[in-house]
């Protein structure tokens, strides 16, 4: 390494041209050799790293560490303890330990840096590590640093709003749910005052009904007029746009400034609220002084207005409910006179309390998809934590980086389950013999179940044929199979039974169709579902198993998917008499037969993949840069564009440059579904692969004859992929 340094290369050039006059390091012939090396390491790191010689001198940084610095220019050749003085006394023992021999790192320190001109609170992981020389004695210590600003602030953002939901669901009126949640917006930001109003018809008038103040802070409680805050608040806040004011007598008019100083505030943000089209309620954070307000600020005061608000909804509706039901006690001889007002009261009632329950739903779904996604979170995080620690023994550190590999195939098939039930998922439909596909799971689960469990198959005698997604009715099949097994506590009988040329009944309110479909059914000797159980069973991870045995998600996969392929499926069970269910899917004509393609034997042998030139489309830069990488590191040469439109600029330019293109789904402007419909006309033999995590063309009208990779995915099933439509 020190050779290195002496000789050429970009990065030795970069060194030895370095103002090294604002450093204690000296001329660079003079520098020991366990320095260069340092040096090399840290200039070159894409990680901010600094290095300290001695004590605790700040020696050199690389200009990724610049940042943290912010407006400390003459922080070179200074010790750390005069750069951070507040930061010092808990940094203190954590780099005595580092000079002492040992490799330690603090995670989530708070720091107030200079960013964008302001400061700004930051967390960052320090993580330090002794510099030894040739003897093994310490000379100093070099400090990598990451940002978890992000994910710091999601955590509290996470603890806050969990917190909030826990305090207001035992509310019993919305005046109570309002002074909860402004009394714990208003200690989390230490405000001077919070407030939550409802609008006027007019969208002009409000009331201010609920609010928290701080000890010497006015009270807020009233009647306003949106006019008399200036033509700013009524433009933005009309607009669904929230009112950010950090100053307001440097900010705004005077006379729209006094309002405001009248009411004890300087410095606002006020969130509004839409719904139906209108401007229906707002929420405002405030302060007595000039305040910068955070991104942070800002986005959680938009969570916790949609919060509030479906917190008082279901409030209100029972209160309604209750009205209504008093209402119609109080009836008397008038009842005929009368009978048409009620009806319409009551059509209202219903509509609240199908709100409510919707907004129940949702919060299930929420709460469950938040659970099982912490859960994988929390198992990679903790899987990072440990693969960060030095002289990690090369077993574990394989042992962390599987955990991490396979939780994200978890994650991914989670999102697959929830896109299922939601029927957004990107089916991939084919024309296949159904009986073949039952046998051969029949004939699985029967080896695989053990002889305690039989599975008993009745197929037609003619073939059967289905236009459906092959590997989503698999899936759908094994779901209703486990759950049959699980029911009957591993023990009995499983009968699966395929018959065509079925009619759809009549099912959960919708019309009855004549088909054909085909029906398959999965009857079970088990203990049967209550009733009561009936009209949840396909709910999202609602589930009756005991915990860690089911996800809650199976049933709705079967459902999701019978649904967006155009079928449905019926359940009818008696307790202690065991289940049935009937999964209908639409019955197609047999596929014409497809003569043999010959054999064809190149004359040439295949391009080597490094002679590929493939053009990536990704709008986000992270997921561009990984793919990009990927595919370098796998021989191929890689263009990028950001944009659909872009895309099209680098492929007229020259038209024979690139092997395939390689492009997300959903981008802003032209999607890569749109650009792959116009390189199909344009150029009918240039491969496209298309890439998605979700798109709502993509789960509506397929990927259209283009090959598709769901997201996430691995570097192996990218060159797979490449492999395929290149005949690599």
């Amino acid at each position: 390494m020190a050779r290195w340094l002496d000789g050429g290369g970009a990065m030795a050039e970069r060194i030895r041209n370095h103002d090294w006059a604002a450093t204690p390091l000296g001329p660079l012939e003079q520098w020991p050799d366990v320095l260069k090396t340092t040096v090399a390491l840290c200039m070159g790191s894409h990680f901010p790293q600094a290095v300290m010689w001695g004590p605790d001198l700040l020696t050199l940084h690389n200009d990724a560490f610049a940042p943290i610095l912010g407006n400390k220019p003459l922080a070179l050749g200074r010790p750390f303890s005069e750069i951070w003085q507040e930061a010092w006394n808990e940094i203190r023992s954590i780099a005595e330990r580092a000079l002492a021999g040992e490799a330690v790192f603090i995670q989530d320190f708070p720091l107030t840096i200079d960013r964008n001109g302001a400061p700004e609170r930051a967390y960052f992981t320090f993580c330090y590590s002794p510099i030894r020389d040739q003897d093994g004695n310490v000379l100093g210590l070099i400090d990598t640093v990451t940002e978890t600003t992000a994910s710091v602030l999601a955590n509290q953002r996470l603890s806050f709003l969990d917190n909030l939901s826990r305090a207001v669901d035992s509310a019993t009126d919305a005046d109570q749910i309002m002074a909860i949640t402004t009394r714990l917006l208003g200690e989390h930001l230490r405000l001077s005052s919070c407030a939550y109003a409802v609008m006027d018809p007019d969208e002009d008038g409000f009331i201010i009904c609920g609010d928290w103040v701080a000890p010497g802070s006015p009270h807020l409680l009233g009647q306003y007029r949106l006019a008399d805050f200036g033509a700013l608040a009524v433009q933005r806040l009309k607009a669904g746009l929230p009112l950010v004011i950090n100053d307001n007598l440097q900010e705004i008019a005077a006379s729209e400034a006094a309002t405001f100083q009248a009411m004890g505030i300087t410095a606002v943000v006020c969130m509004p609220l839409i719904k139906g089209g209108r401007l229906t309620a707002l929420m405002a954070i405030h302060d007595k002084q000039p305040r910068t307000w955070s991104a942070y600020e800002q986005s959680l005061i938009g969570h916790v207005t949609e919060r509030c608000w479906a917190h008082i909804q279901p409030v209100q509706a029972n209160a309604e409910l209750r009205d209504a039901m008093a209402a119609l006690e109080g009836l008397n001889s008038t009842l005929e006179q009368r009978v048409e007002e009620r009806t319409a009261q009551l059509q209202h009632t219903e509509a609240v309390l199908r709100q409510t329950q919707k907004l129940e739903a949702i919060g299930q779904l929420t709460g469950g998809v938040a659970h099982d996604f912490n859960n994988l979170l929390t198992i990679i995080r903790s899987s990072l934590h440990f693969l960060q620690r030095a002289n990690l023994d090369e077993p574990l550190r394989q042992r962390y980086l599987k955990t991490v590999s396979d939780t994200v195939d978890r994650g991914a098939k989670l999102t697959g389950q929830l896109l299922a039930f939601a029927r957004r998922q990107a089916l991939s439909p084919e024309v296949f013999e159904a009986g073949e596909r039952l046998q051969a799971i029949a004939e699985m689960l029967d080896t695989t179940t053990g002889a305690r469990i039989h599975v008993a198959l009745t197929l037609p005698q003619a073939p059967c044929y289905v236009h459906a997604d092959l590997s989503q009715l698999e899936t759908a099949v094994i779901n209703l199979m486990l759950n049959g097994r699980d029911a009957m506590s591993g023990q009995g009988t499983l009968h699966l039974s395929l018959l065509p040329a079925q009619r759809l009944p009549s099912l959960r309110g919708q019309p009855a169709q004549a088909g054909p479909f085909v029906a398959i059914s999965l009857r079970d000797s088990g203990v049967g579902i209550g009733s009561d159980l009936l009209d949840r069973i396909f709910d999202p991870f609602f589930t009756t198993k005991a915990p860690g045995e089911g996800t809650g998600l199976g049933l709705s996969q079967v459902f999701g998917f019978a649904k967006q392929s155009g079928g449905d499926v019926q359940v009818l069970s008696t307790p202690g008499a065991g289940t049935e269910f009937t999964l209908y899917l639409p019955q197609v004509a047999a596929p014409a037969e497809q003569p043999l393609k010959p054999l064809e034997h190149p004359t040439q042998p295949q391009a080597a993949p490094t002679h590929r030139h493939i053009l990536v489309v990704e709008d986000n830069p992270e997921v561009g840069r990984f793919i990009a990488q990927i595919l370098e590191d796998h021989g191929y040469q890689v263009c990028w564009a950001n944009s659909g439109e872009e895309a099209l600029l680098q492929l007229a330019d020259d038209d024979d440059r690139f092997d395939a293109v390689f492009s997300d789904v959903l981008m802003p402007g032209m999607g890569g579904l749109a650009l792959a419909r116009i390189l199909r006309e344009r150029r009918p033999t240039l491969p496209v692969i298309l890439t998605s995590g979700y798109s709502d063309a993509i789960a509506e009208g397929g990927h259209q004859g283009f090959a598709f990779l769901a997201k996430p995915y691995s570097a192996e099933q990218v060159c797979q992929a490449l492999g395929a439509v290149l005949n690599d």
